[in-house]
C-alpha cells in the first residue's frame, strides 16, 4: 500500500447551486473524505459546510484514519470509512488516495477546495436518471422494481450529525485551529444487496440527534444509483 498523498488546496467559500436534474426527492451525493490532522482539509470542509443544508444534497464528510500518525488522532474517524474511500480508488484502478477528496454521486472524484469546480462537478457528474423508488415505512425501506442487473447493488445506510461541532485541534499539522464540522458520518452499515427486483430491508433503529440517509450503489463503490434522506 503506498502512502497517501495530502494535495494543496485554495480558499474556499460558497458553492453557487447549479441546475441538476437532482431534487429533495433524487438528491445528488457528495462525499467528502477528510482528516482532522490534515492542513489542506480545513477549505474543502468550509465548501461541504456550506452544501449541509440543502434540500437537493445529502452532503457527507467521512473523516478517515491514515493521518493521525501526524500528532493528533482523529476522534471522529473509523477504519471503515478509509475502507470506502480505498473502495472508490480501487474501482478507478488506483491504491492510492488523498484528502481532501470529494466524490460526487459515485461518479466523480475532485479535491474539493474551488467552490466553482464543485459546483461544476454536482452539474456534470448529476445521476440524471434518478433510479428506482426508495420508500421508507416504519421500521423498513422498500426499494421499486428496476431494470434486472447483472452485478448486485450495496444499499447502505448512512448516519451524520447535521449540528455544527467546532473542534480544537491541541496537536499535529491543526494545531491551534478550531475546526467547524457539518454532517459528520458517524455509522455506515450495509443493509444488503439489490438485484432488481422490489425488494424490502429493516432499518436499525433510529439513533438520537442523528440524520440518515440510504444510498443504493451500484457494486460496493460504484456510481450511486438512488439515493433518501430520512428522518432520524
Amino acid at each position: 500500500m503506498r502512502r497517501p498523498l495530502a494535495l494543496l488546496t485554495g480558499l474556499a467559500g460558497l458553492v453557487t447551486a447549479p441546475a441538476l436534474a437532482a431534487t429533495s426527492d433524487h438528491p445528488a451525493v457528495l462525499e467528502l473524505f477528510q482528516s482532522e490532522g490534515c492542513s489542506s482539509c480545513p477549505p474543502a470542509e468550509a465548501v461541504l459546510n456550506s452544501l449541509a443544508d440543502r434540500p437537493d444534497l445529502i452532503a457527507l464528510s467521512f473523516e478517515v484514519t491514515y493521518w493521525d500518525y501526524l500528532g493528533w488522532k482523529d476522534r471522529f474517524a473509523r477504519p471503515e470509512f478509509t475502507s470506502r474511500q480505498y473502495a472508490y480508488a480501487a474501482a478507478i484502478g488506483s491504491d492510492e488516495v488523498y484528502t481532501p477528496q470529494m466524490v460526487i454521486n459515485g461518479r466523480g472524484r475532485i479535491v474539493g477546495t474551488d467552490p466553482a469546480e464543485v459546483a461544476a462537478s454536482l452539474s456534470s457528474y448529476d445521476r440524471a436518471d434518478p433510479g428506482p423508488v426508495l420508500t421508507v415505512a416504519g421500521a423498513s425501506v422498500t426499494i421499486a422494481a428496476g431494470p434486472g442487473r447483472s452485478k448486485p447493488a450495496a444499499i447502505w445506510l448512512v448516519r451524520y450529525d447535521p449540528r455544527r461541532i467546532d473542534v480544537p485541534i491541541r496537536g499535529g499539522e491543526n494545531t491551534g485551529r478550531t475546526l467547524p464540522h457539518r454532517n459528520l458520518v458517524t455509522a455506515l452499515i450495509r443493509l444488503g444487496d439489490w438485484t432488481g427486483a422490489a425488494a424490502r430491508y429493516a432499518l436499525p433503529a433510529a439513533a438520537p440527534g442523528m440524520a440518515s440517509a440510504i444510498l443504493l450503489q451500484d457494486g460496493v463503490a460504484g456510481p450511486i444509483i438512488a439515493a433518501r434522506k430520512l428522518q432520524g
